[in-house]
């Protein structure tokens, strides 16, 4: 009988001292500032092996059960025990011990592990139970890979190891395609690492499982993950898995917002954000890797599944080369992959890295390992400013849609995309705080291109729209604002692609103003002539007017399902013909009183002669959520607005847009306000008109309390811990409108924001005209029109004061 011989790494003897000397030993080891990271993995797994020796030395002793061994499995199998890490441990016994001997055997290493709080994933197993198990369940399969003997019989568990190797590599062609699945159906639960805000570090794409898996494949001797950098992902990792159960004193995998700072200070990090850059760049080796590593396994597979029925079809004799279709000068197709062609150059030819992406893009093809790693290493650097075959090239990656993502990742994992655009370096795995955002910044620029892909029939100069969507928020690197940031960034990098100066010049007017449609459509009043003038200044011509137009669409679209729908669109699509014409040479029109419709002056009629507001719903179809189109006439009365604000926000309603206005109709005594509302019923139902009009009246002669009624409401919403958010802002914005003076509010979303709008701006004596609403994420951005009791805008220090007033107000 072979036994396991286990060396302290500590100096303490925790088998001299129980589980409380362990407890104690553990203890200081964590709080050892000196050691951290794949040190003190180390030493904590050699320190519970040590401990765990001595348990089972003494249970062997009073139990007297012989040919048993016990056993480290799973991550604890592989010595990556983080602080607060469970233990995955087996039994393991010859199958002669007498049952009862065997179960007190258990309890004597079981117990002193539950005493300590330590949580334990256990089984008590025969070789052969082990072997039986693993092959009707992959999850212990796997674990079994990666055992390790603590203390016992070594003999046991190395018979054990070397059938479940075997079999393991006997079924791979089995046993792969299922592990696959699983890592594909837990990708789906978890999503991807690199572009979550809260990431799982262990189930997420890319986290420490897929590791794991890709361990897993390489035991099966079919397939193999690229090496390079993989160590160093893994331990990045790690480490902060570490940090992150330090930190909350907890066993978990979720780096949460509320933790990242801590976690980053723990891990001598500048802030979270350099936390997660740190690890979204770890998980984007490791999903890479994956990637390859799994497209091989498939390619192995259909080669074995193929083989026999082509060594039937030649008559015995060998298998054929795998043919090769021209793709491109120096690129063809094999096996279902780009490859370089064998008289490539790439040394002699500096446009091929682009020429290769290009051509496998456009072919919807993925991009051999071997011939990425050949360009990276041998590539001939572009002459500055490049030539036009190289800028060409990249136009045609870029529009090649969905499958440029996939090439353009295997480009950039080998370090080709920053060496063709040295400023993608600042974008690269950069998260965005934002939750409305979908993906890290350098994703969302080749996402926004792949949208920008289907709208280039759209315009006149499709190159142009596509080198904007990819240098859009480039600036988003650099501090300040990233659009004047990028505009600089963008014009030099336009330079040196080898653009002329015009069209580096409206490179520069796109990426400065990438923002302004959609905020303009969304925050301004579209009839006031001040906001179509400072569009069509800004753009300067309708040909830039059109680029600006598909790239607005494109950006919203590849940020998240929150940042477009056929509402905004709409908007933009408004402007966008206001603007034209302005360019074209007609001069905006000024807003005239608009004409009551005939179903305005009727609900008029109705307020007048019953004193009460009188309103009409009509639904209309959203992409995102039930659309309403809400009209309310009320007699003209103090505390309309924020009444009405509060009853929606009662009701569940998001407020989209809000038009007010006076009529006074002839031959009656007295004026109606108007109210004409876009909202949406995010829950799916539409309102009850008549709820909705009991509740305003209501809420109008004060029978219904309804900031206590928001008050309870958000009371009642679930609480989450997180970042705190910062404080609403309030400014007058000059210049924007000829007709009223403009307020934008900018504050967390909140249930009632615009009914506490309202009534700072009831209580401060001022008319609103108009308000626009745009909520993002968890931000809302409001913007007001309002003018004083004669209809006129605010003098400059009025506005001023105003802005400070209701900021305080929502503060």
């Amino acid at each position: 009988m072979t036994s396991v011989e286990n060396t302290t790494t500590d100096p303490t003897d925790p088998a001299d001292s129980g589980p409380s000397g362990y407890a104690a030993a553990r203890l200081r080891l964590l709080q050892e500032e000196s050691r951290s990271g794949p040190s003190r993995r180390s030493a904590l797994a050699g320190l519970t092996d040590d401990w765990l020796s001595a348990l089972f030395a003494t249970a062997v002793r009073e139990t007297g059960v012989r040919g048993a061994a016990l056993v480290a499995v799973g991550g604890y199998g592989r010595g990556e025990l983080s602080p607060r890490s469970d233990l995955d441990l087996l039994l393991l016994h010859d199958g002669k011990a007498e049952p009862r001997a065997l179960s007190a055997l258990a309890d004597r290493l079981w117990y002193p592990v539950w005493d300590l709080g330590v949580a334990l994933d256990h089984s008590v197993r025969t070789p052969a139970e082990a072997r039986k198990t693993a092959a009707e369940d992959l999850k212990v399969h796997l674990g079994l890979l990666d055992a390790r003997p603590v203390a016992g019989d070594a003999g046991l568990l190395a018979g054990l190891r070397t059938s479940v190797l075997a079999d393991w590599r006997n079924q791979a062609a089995k046993r792969l395609p299922h592990l696959h699945s699983l890592c594909r159906e837990r990708h789906e639960r978890a999503g991807e690492l690199r572009f979550l805000l809260e990431p799982d570090l262990k189930e997420a794409r890319g986290g420490l499982r897929d590791i794991t898996a890709l361990g897993a494949v390489a035991a099966s001797w079919l397939a193999d993950a690229p090496r390079e950098g993989l160590a160093e992902a893994r331990r990045r990792l790690l480490d902060a898995r570490d940090a992150l159960h330090l930190v909350t004193g907890r066993a978990t995998d979720r780096l949460s917002l509320q933790e990242q700072d801590q976690v980053a200070a723990q891990l001598g990090l500048l802030d979270a954000d350099a936390l997660l850059r740190e690890v979204y760049e770890a998980a984007r080796v490791v999903a890479y890797a994956g990637d390859v590593t799994w497209r091989e396994v498939g390619r192995v597979l259909r080669a074995r599944s193929a083989r026999p029925r082509l060594r039937g079809l030649l008559g015995g004799r060998g298998p054929a080369a795998a043919e090769r279709a021209p793709l491109a000068e120096g690129v063809v197709e094999s096996d279902g992959e780009a490859v370089l062609a064998l008289a490539a150059r790439p040394d002699r030819d500096p446009v091929l890295a682009l020429r290769f992406g290009a051509a496998a893009a456009q072919a919807g093809l993925p991009v051999s390992l071997h011939a990425v790693r050949r360009l990276a290493a041998q590539a001939k650097p572009l002459p500055v400013p490049w030539p036009a075959e190289a800028r060409e090239q990249l136009v045609t990656l870029l529009g090649a849609g969905e499958p440029t993502v996939g090439v353009w990742e295997a480009l950039e994992a080998e370090g080709l995309i920053t060496r063709l655009l040295p400023d993608w370096e600042r974008v690269r795995c950069r998260p965005q705080r934002n939750p409305v955002h979908t993906w890290t910044v350098d994703r969302h620029l080749v996402e926004t291109a792949v949208r920008a892909s289907a709208l280039t029939r759209r315009v006149g100069r499709p190159d142009l729209l596509l080198v904007a969507a990819l240098l859009h928020d480039i600036g988003k690197g650099w501090p300040g604002d990233h659009s004047a940031a990028g505009e600089t960034i963008a014009r030099d990098m336009a330079v040196r692609m080898g653009f002329d100066a015009e069209d580096v010049a409206a490179l520069g007017v796109l990426v400065r103003h990438h923002l302004l449609l959609i905020d303009t459509a969304t925050r301004r009043d579209l009839d006031d002539p001040a906001t179509v003038r400072s569009v069509a200044d800004a753009v300067g011509s309708p040909g830039t007017l059109e680029l600006l137009h598909a790239l607005t669409e494109a950006d919203a679209l590849a940020t998240g399902p929150a940042a477009w729908s056929a509402w905004r669109g709409s908007l933009v699509a408004d402007l966008v013909s206001r603007v034209a014409s302005v360019l074209q040479g007609a001069a905006p029109v000024a807003a005239e009183p608009a004409v009551p419709t005939t179903e305005e002056e009727r609900l008029a009629v109705e307020a007048l002669r019953t004193g009460e507001p009188v309103l009409a719903l009509h639904a209309r179809q959203e992409e995102d959520a039930v659309g309403v189109e809400l009209v309310v006439a009320v007699p003209d009365q103090p505390g309309v607005l924020p009444a009405m604000a509060g009853v929606l926000a009662l009701h569940r309603l998001t407020v989209r847009a809000a038009d007010l206005r006076s009529l006074e109709l002839p031959d009656r005594l007295g004026e109606v306000l108007v109210l004409r509302w876009r909202v949406a019923a995010a829950y799916g139902s539409l309102p009850e008109g008549s709820r909705l009009r009991t509740d305003l009246v209501r809420a109008l002669d004060g029978s219904l309390d309804v900031p206590a009624k928001l008050a309870d409401r958000e009371a009642a919403y679930p609480r989450r811990r997180g970042v705190v958010p910062p404080p609403p802002r309030v400014t007058a914005v000059p210049d924007v409108s000829s007709l009223a003076t403009v307020l934008e509010v900018r504050a967390p979303d909140a249930v009632g924001l615009l009914h506490r709008i309202g009534r700072a701006l009831e209580s401060a004596g001022v008319r609103v005209r108009s308000a626009h609403v745009s909520t993002l994420g968890a931000n809302a951005v409001d913007t007001v029109y309002v003018v004083d009791a004669d209809g006129k805008p605010l003098p400059p220090r009025e506005a001023a004061a105003l802005a400070v007033g209701v900021q305080e107000a929502l503060s």
